[in-house]
């Protein structure tokens, strides 16, 4: 192999991995450090993601206060967020079956 076709690998692997993390990185940044998913929060329409079978993501979920859909809130907010239809009243770390609003 040549200098010129090594540079040339050289350049499109640095490239070719320069090109993914940037396809990576909006994941990575949706939930920040000083953020939290919080279950059984959202409105009808409003969630962040996951919203359970059905649905495809953001804004999906089908009912207020869905307990297998999401928001992003300020980190340890979650937790004294009302939520009609959460066991504790309040919003949850992980996703709940509702109990009647």
């Amino acid at each position: 192999m040549s200098l010129n076709a090594a540079s040339s690998a050289a350049t499109l692997a640095l490239a070719l991995g320069t090109a993914l993390t940037l396809v990576a990185a909006p994941a990575a940044q949706a939930q920040s450090a000083d953020k939290e998913k919080c279950f059984g929060v959202a409105l009808k329409g409003k969630n962040d993601c996951a919203a359970g079978p059905g649905t495809t993501c953001a804004g999906t979920s089908k009912v207020d206060f869905q307990g297998n859909a999401w928001m992003l809130v300020a980190k340890g907010s979650c937790t004294t967020t009302a939520s009609k239809t959460s066991p504790t009243g309040f919003g949850q770390l992980k996703e709940f079956k509702e109990k009647k609003a």
